[in-house]
């Protein structure tokens, strides 16, 4: 027996059906070249439904510092025949959980062919019943537990091996999967679009003019993402939608509009308004006004997109996750105004 471990990977490919074994992929898991073998990859099916799929995007971030994803989670990844069918493939090495492995066939027909018990390692130190020739012929699945980071300490309290649940079930254990672990999930896989404003003056700012910044409509739109369990119904769809613009100047030495920074996103999905000639003296509802001018050094001015995050999922589920921001850097050039005295 070795404790191992390592990281769950999100893949669009299910597990291999009943009887047919799954083909070999030379990336995943760390046991050779059979994914299968190992607890850290994740059958999770995970895709954008909805929004930009083009152009320079990234992950968002949570505002609540707190939140984080799921540590682990177990999922179906075996009927009986499959799981068979992994171990004579295999000649016995693999992950029965996030961090125990078992290598040679021994320890696999000792527990799942011949029905020798085994400890669990999750915090009640239960002991695992075993099983009498892989369960073949029962309608079912052989879950097991995954974690996105084993070097999470969390990721411990998913301690029970590999074990039997029928069909069409969801096994009543602590961090079974659920449609909000599944929201939660697709978080950590919404990319949205670069936050790319409008700026007039373009070039170069002057102390003490307004900036105007403002966002077309449509520059922004929902994005929308699905994860899916296989071999069960469960799933969610997590949404971010952009609520509103926040600018830092990148200095102390300027005066933003509104004095929050936030600009909200109007009705029709743009933010602030654009600039038209002979709105250089008026106070935009989106901008800033620097006070000092650069020497040779740009300011640099962070734009931060705040989307509202929501889920809906299996059964009518729905809920709130925090909000999340995206944030992007471009320098800033301010240039005094050059008067002629006579």
């Amino acid at each position: 027996m070795l404790i191992g471990g390592g990281t769950a990977h999100a893949n669009d490919t299910p597990p291999p059906s009943s009887g047919s074994p799954g083909t070999s992929n030379p990336s995943g898991g760390k046991h050779g070249s059979d994914i299968y073998a190992s607890a850290t990859y994740s059958t999770i099916k995970v895709r954008q439904v909805s929004g930009p799929t083009g152009g320079k995007r990234g992950a968002i971030s949570s505002v609540d510092v707190n939140w984080k994803p799921p540590a682990c989670w177990y999922e179906p990844v075996f009927t009986g025949q499959e799981l068979k069918d992994f171990v004579d493939r295999t000649d016995g090495d693999g992950d029965v959980g996030i961090h125990e492995s078992w290598y040679g066939k021994g320890l696999w027909t000792d527990h799942y062919q011949d029905g020798k018990p085994e400890n669990n390692f999750d915090d009640t130190n239960s002991v695992a019943e075993g099983y009498k020739n892989y369960n073949v012929g029962k309608d079912g699945y052989f879950w097991r537990s995954v974690a996105p980071d084993e070097n999470d300490p969390d990721s411990w309290d998913c301690g029970r091996i590999m074990f039997w649940q029928d069909a069409n079930v969801v096994p009543k254990v602590p961090h079974a999967p659920t449609p909000e672990m599944l929201a939660d999930y697709a978080y950590n896989q919404i990319k949205v679009p670069n936050t790319e404003i409008e700026l007039k003056p373009t070039a170069k700012s002057t102390v003490n003019l307004p900036t105007w910044v403002w966002l077309d409509k449509g520059t922004f739109q929902e994005v929308k993402v699905r994860a899916e369990l296989p071999r069960t119904n469960l799933w969610a769809e997590t949404t971010a939608k952009p609520v509103a613009l926040h600018l830092d100047p990148g200095t102390g030495d300027a005066t933003t509009f509104p004095a929050s920074g936030d600009c909200t996103i109007n009705d029709d999905g743009s933010i602030g308004t654009p600039y038209k000639p002979g709105d250089a003296d008026k106070t935009p509802p989106c901008g800033i006004t620097y006070l000092k001018a650069t020497n040779g050094t740009p300011y640099h001015l962070k734009a931060s997109i705040t989307w509202q995050i929501s889920w809906e999922g299996t059964g009518g589920a729905r809920g709130d996750l925090p909000d999340g921001t995206f944030d992007t850097t471009q320098d800033m050039n301010v240039q005094e105004i050059q008067a002629i005295n006579r």
